[in-house]
């Protein structure tokens, strides 16, 4: 059982941590991210976050996401957070002390053209992530998803939305067998992917510009379509796919994500209205808002045809993905 979690055990967690030098005092201002939360994330004064770990696991992936961090950081371009000082707050559990980045959740700010530009360099710079790196750091290998099956259920999704009167389930029917075909992946092209690109782990400031890339504690080695998707969802469809295209993906890769980012919204939509997800009742706006910009429209659509092509020359092969 750990020692229960008040502004004076925070305090002097950060005061061990950081040590006497730092000049941490008892009116040093702490208070929890989240109030109504089991307040395992705490502000601390103006320049740094504590994140508590709440479980053996949880503190296995942290100690993970601060290598991560360390790994991509001379890559990608746009600030990720760093962590100040690591360790443990109860028997076996972690914390990290991280840095704290400038700007708003890309949620409620539109990113700018140049903001866009600092999306293109995130993608660009985990492409460039050594792959053997990643994983001897334990960044597991994921398989590339099924689109066929993704759109699948989101066809069954999109029956229960439109009852509610939410989603007109025919917009699917532009996601074709053949779009489908042409959509899949490439064998061996496996990169570190962030896979958690929303809208809340991207800080933009008030020019637009992204300042900042959080959670890494669900990177992996697999399909950079997934990040892709990601930002359509967070930033919507165009400016994601202007980003990537910015970034040399090619545009098989850009609608791939986006198909996934599109049913991959309509699933989420239809859990939550349906009652088979967790969540405060306000998550339904959000996840409207995400749908909506998902289904965006793009010029790359009016592609009657895919080009087949070979790897991306850009793009690395995964460890485990043979030769």
């Amino acid at each position: 059982m750990h020692r229960p979690l008040t502004a004076d055990t925070v305090r002097g967690l950060v005061r061990t941590a950081l040590g006497d030098a730092a000049g941490v005092g008892d009116g040093l201002d702490v208070r929890p991210v989240d109030e109504a939360g089991e307040q395992l994330c705490w502000w601390i004064g103006t320049r740094h976050v504590l994140r508590l770990a709440p479980d053996p696991a949880a503190s296995v992936r942290q100690r993970r996401e601060i290598r991560v961090r360390d790994l991509v950081r001379p890559h990608v371009g746009v600030p990720v957070p760093a962590s100040s000082a690591a360790g443990e707050w109860a028997n076996g559990l972690a914390f990290t002390l991280d840095t704290r980045l400038p700007g708003a959740s890309a949620e409620g700010r539109a990113v700018s053209p140049a903001g866009e530009a600092d999306l293109a360099g995130l993608l660009s710079g985990l492409r460039s992530v050594p792959v053997r790196a990643a994983a001897a750091l334990g960044l597991p290998v994921t398989t590339p998803r099924s689109l066929e099956k993704v759109r699948a259920q989101a066809a069954r999704a999109a029956q229960r939305v439109d009852a509610d009167g939410e989603f007109d389930p025919g917009r699917l029917d532009r996601l074709t067998p053949r779009a489908i075909h042409q959509l899949a992946p490439l064998p061996g092209t496996g990169v570190v992917v962030h896979h958690d690109l929303t809208g809340e782990h991207l800080k933009v400031t008030a020019d637009g510009r992204v300042r900042g890339v959080l959670d890494w504690a669900d990177a992996v080695i697999g399909d950079p379509a997934e990040d892709i998707a990601g930002l359509a969802v967070a930033v919507g469809a165009p400016a994601a796919v202007r980003a990537a295209t910015l970034a040399g993906y090619e545009a098989r890769l850009c609608l791939r994500g986006l198909w996934l980012a599109r049913c991959d919204t309509v699933i989420r939509l239809a859990g939550r209205l349906q009652g088979q997800d967790e969540g405060p009742r306000p998550l339904r706006p959000l996840l409207r808002a995400q749908l909506r910009r998902a289904w965006e429209a793009i010029l790359l659509e009016r592609l009657t045809d895919v080009p087949e092509q070979g790897p991306d020359p850009g793009q690395r092969r995964a460890p485990d993905q043979g030769p």
